[in-house]
């Protein structure tokens, strides 16, 4: 056979593959394309669900989403239905378990009270300064004021103390969320999330004593040794503390100096007899 027939038959057969394998990949991206992706229906919220609300019907729907679905996510609306908001959920957010309180436990501040620990409410007409800005979720300290039982003769009038440190508030007011606008509202009552010890100490606390509470950095977790602040050290800042010793007053370089010691010396002379004092070695400088 003609050698250039054999040449051109060659590059005949390579065009003739590379065209194949083209088709080929084009093809088999068109299937992988019009292959149905799985996908999968979750309850998601039809609006904004406020922390301690009730969840209805009319606060959920469902949305499709691709692939598995997320652990904890709910599937059916009649297993989030009646349930309660500890966590506040908004429009169109999918709907998990952990969001919500067991079958049972009802709405409002209970449930989202964690195990072993209490809500315990503080009356904010005695607190001033910040009640306006205490919000669920912040961290504060509690602090004390009154006169100390038994203050014996070293009382210097009120005291104030840090009683609690770091404790979050669970909630503001008869209502657990925030005005219209999202900004704190001006309440009455403030829930502290304490461990029944804390709970005891603020309830002796509040009977008739003043607490104030202090706003801290969330991620300031650190719990600050501060002694109690006693009236009398604000207006004499100088002052000793209760029970320390007063200061010595110093002995050298001030005041009358002490009179040298003398000894008497009595000279008799015929008839007439004379006294001489001299001063001691001891006396001389």
């Amino acid at each position: 056979m003609n050698r250039r027939l054999l040449t051109i038959l060659l590059i005949a057969f390579v065009i003739a593959g590379f065209c194949a394998w083209l088709v080929y990949r084009l093809v088999g991206v068109r299937v992988a394309a019009s292959k149905p992706v799985a996908t999968v229906q979750v309850v998601a919220a039809a609006k904004d669900i406020p922390l301690g609300a009730v969840i209805t019907k009319a606060d959920l729907t469902t949305i499709t989403i691709a692939g598995a679905a997320p652990k904890g996510a709910i599937l059916k609306t009649d297993d989030a239905v009646g349930r309660g908001v500890i966590s506040e959920i908004y429009q169109g957010e999918p709907v998990f378990e952990s969001r919500l309180a067991g079958i049972g436990s009802g709405g409002g501040l209970a449930p989202t009270i964690p195990q072993g620990m209490r809500a315990c409410a503080v009356r904010v007409d005695e607190v001033v300064g910040v009640s306006g800005f205490v919000i669920p979720g912040m961290r504060v300290d509690v602090l004390v004021s009154g006169n100390p039982p038994n203050p014996g003769n070293n009382t210097q009038g009120e005291e104030t103390q840090t009683l609690l440190q770091n404790i979050e508030v669970l909630s503001a007011g008869t209502s657990i969320t925030k005005d219209a606008e999202g900004k704190a509202q001006q309440v009455q009552v403030v829930n502290l999330l304490v461990t029944p010890e804390q709970a005891e100490s603020l309830s002796l606390a509040s009977n008739g004593l003043k607490i104030q509470l202090v706003l801290r950095n969330p991620l300031d977790t650190q719990i600050a040794k501060v002694p109690p602040t006693a009236m009398g050290n604000i207006f004499s800042p100088t002052a000793p503390a209760p029970g320390a010793a007063a200061p010595r007053r110093a002995t050298g370089g001030g005041g009358h100096k002490p009179a040298p010691k003398t000894y008497t010396v009595t000279i008799t002379n015929g008839s007439k007899t004379t006294e001489e004092k001299f001063a001691t070695p001891e006396g001389q400088h």
